[in-house]
């Protein structure tokens, strides 16, 4: 098993130098979905929503997240992105919206932390509009879809 990179030899917790890795394409795809009621969900497709379009502004929100996530983990980089883009998927016979994140740079890191907070934040802004009829949402497997680029090529789940 590899270490972790985030410690050096001292075992105190320090930012990874990526200034001497090659600059390369990097793409990271990540996934997640919350789980609902079936009323909630049918306010959402419907857009009956007092707060408004509920999956739009949960989009927006995924799509800031992205841009921010060096601010709210302390270690990592701040990066340059070129693309991200969040989908959502009502999925009514699981009572669910399922929501998988892109996002592109250019750059000496990968953009995985990127992705999984894109995912995140979009499914907790659905949370936070639709909390006050269903406080029981549940958000389920965040995780890695698959990632390309940099010195360890490309990861995909099986």
């Amino acid at each position: 098993m590899n270490q972790l990179t985030h410690f050096n030899q001292a075992g105190e917790a320090h930012m990874v130098n990526v200034g001497d890795k090659v600059s390369t394409d990097r793409i990271a795809v990540a996934e997640g979905k919350i789980t609902m009621q079936p009323e909630t969900l049918s306010l959402i497709m419907a857009g009956g929503h007092k707060k408004g379009d509920v999956l739009g502004i949960a989009r927006i929100a995924g799509i800031m997240a992205a841009k921010k996530t060096s601010d709210l983990i302390p270690l990592c980089h701040p990066l340059m992105l070129t693309q991200v883009s969040v989908d959502l998927m009502p999925l009514p016979e699981h009572n669910a919206v399922y929501c998988q994140a892109t996002v592109k740079t250019t750059g000496t890191t990968g953009v995985e932390m990127e992705a999984l907070m894109s995912v995140q934040m979009a499914l907790l802004t659905i949370y936070d509009m639709c909390k006050a009829v269903d406080r029981g949402m549940t958000l389920e497997q965040i995780r890695l879809q698959k990632k390309s680029g940099g010195k360890s090529g490309t990861w995909e789940r099986k």
